[in-house]
């Protein structure tokens, strides 16, 4: 099957510490504690976009994705699964595992990331920095209204 998604070359398994960093390194990104030590959830804002549990051996991160992509995303990789106790239409929980490519794998951080920085009201979008990032537009089946 080929993937869905850019980047399809199985490559190594990243580190959890690495899909921390690259989590962080989002702008307005920060690590919580919410639930106790463990897991670590990264948020933009007040709103979560990723949840990190596990260890440099298995690490499973869950990620906010829109329902169709979620669903085609757990058909592709047997590593990917509805979101632990979360809303299984709107996360997934993706087990870092050879296969699934690294790339895939940013690909659906940067996804969860975009889906909750567009819901942010813009005026906290504006206070950090992302100006650019446009709200979701809604819609109430009406046109022109």
């Amino acid at each position: 099957m080929k993937s869905l998604l850019p980047g399809g070359n199985k490559s190594t398994i990243m580190k959890q510490e690495d899909i921390v960093q690259y989590c962080l390194s989002k702008r307005g990104a920060w690590a919580d504690h919410p639930f106790g030590p463990e897991p670590l959830v990264i948020k933009v804002a007040s709103k979560m976009f990723a949840i990190i549990a596990g260890n440099n051996d298995v690490t499973h991160i869950s990620l906010k994705c829109d329902p169709e992509t979620a669903y085609l995303l757990r058909q592709e990789f047997s590593s990917v699964k509805p979101g632990y106790h979360l809303n299984k239409m709107h996360w997934n929980t993706v087990t870092a595992e050879d296969t699934i490519p690294n790339e895939q794998l940013l690909w659906m951080i940067d996804h969860s990331y975009d889906l909750v920085a567009r819901s942010l009201p813009k005026s906290k979008r504006e206070e950090l920095g992302m100006d650019s990032i446009a709200s979701p537009r809604k819609t109430n089946g009406a046109a022109g209204k």
